[in-house]
């Protein structure tokens, strides 16, 4: 018989901590939303979840656990006797309100990647971490820790298991990136211009400023705040200080017309001739799953709601030492199971909820 999850107050006397307190900014965006249910399924010892957000959403009700809650505006008085503040907003609402949560006592996890430049910041994936078996030591006084890039997070992985096998020579990957990296605007965006194609109407291009939706793009139309190649740079920028001297792969990020899910397409020439058996040994174990031939092929389908980066090996087939690696992954619970996470490792450094 499975036994029951343990709560909340059971897990804090557990561990022999109080319990804490949490807020989550940005609560209404996509991001937000995955980070409160991630929160619930692992059973973080949080008395109280607020949901903050702009005005837009103030009002709306969201589920936090088995609660459901109001979201409520971003003051600064919302911050106070908090232990972890959770940035799932947009850049510029993070700048805006970071300082604030971090001078009330917050330990600050940044999904907005709007803090990775600031002094003390550091980037953070927990899963590469294990891999590494270089965990990070607890901090009285933590800087802002930075979500690694969730796309990072699955190249680093592949690599560092991949070299398991054999020593990779050369790394080329293509990421395919979802709308809802760019938010619930993003995905708005890309359904519109679906329904608008199909009934021959004017397309919205307020958000990517090009034909988004039936159609794969290198780069967005010249009047969008997004880029590919920016998105491009920061994966890189992440793999180098999440991936422990991996090899580097050449890298090239690709829109596609798809809501949810990173895709990737990874070529990897190794040292010597490696087997699919061997590979697969290699590649598989926590958080990652190798396919066989007689299943079906990971989509971003089956990747959603996973928590784990869904894996094909196929050897290629002109180059005896050349292997290709066709995986998918849910790109918003990544995100949020890496933040959850981090904070999770950071209870140490707060063996005493502020409770009072």
């Amino acid at each position: 018989m499975t036994p029951l999850p343990k709560s909340a107050s059971e897990q804090a006397d557990h561990r022999g901590t109080n319990l804490y307190r949490v807020a989550i900014v940005g609560a209404a965006s996509l991001k937000g939303k995955e980070i409160a249910e991630v929160l619930h399924e692992r059973n973080f010892p949080a008395v109280d979840v607020r949901l903050l957000d702009d005005d837009e959403s103030l009002g709306q009700l969201e589920a936090a656990g088995d609660e459901m809650n109001f979201i409520q505006s971003i003051r600064s008085e919302q911050f106070e006797r908090v232990d972890f503040a959770f940035f799932a907003s947009d850049p510029g609402s993070t700048r805006k309100n970071w300082k604030v949560a971090r001078d009330l006592g917050n330990t600050i996890v940044d999904l907005s990647f709007a803090l990775e430049e600031e002094a003390g910041a550091s980037v953070r994936s927990p899963w590469l971490e294990r891999q590494t078996s270089q965990p990070i030591a607890p901090e009285l006084q933590p800087g802002p820790v930075v979500m690694a890039h969730p796309a990072a997070t699955v190249l680093a992985m592949l690599a560092l298991r991949s070299e398991k096998a054999a020593k990779i020579e050369r790394m080329v990957a293509t990421v395919f990136e979802p709308a809802s990296e760019n938010g619930q605007k993003g995905m708005d965006e890309l359904h519109e211009q679906t329904v608008n194609l199909l009934s021959f109407q004017e397309l919205p291009k307020n958000v990517f400023d090009i034909q988004v939706a039936f159609n794969l793009l290198a780069r967005y139309g010249q009047r969008s705040d997004l880029s590919l190649q920016g998105v491009s740079q920061r994966i890189l920028k992440h793999y180098r200080q999440i991936a422990r001297g991996a090899a580097e792969p050449a890298l090239q990020v690709l829109h596609a017309p798809v809501f949810h899910g990173h895709a990737f397409s990874v070529y990897m020439e190794m040292e010597k001739p490696v087997a699919i058996a061997a590979f697969s040994e290699a590649l598989a174990g926590e958080h990652v799953v190798v396919s066989s031939s007689s299943e079906e092929a990971p989509t971003s389908v089956s990747a959603a709601g996973q928590g784990d980066i869904l894996v094909e090996i196929t050897m290629d087939a002109n180059q005896k030492n050349g292997v290709w690696l066709w995986a998918t992954s849910d790109n918003l619970r990544i995100a949020a199971l890496t933040a959850v996470e981090c904070a999770e490792s950071m209870t140490a450094s707060r063996p005493r909820g502020q409770i009072q």
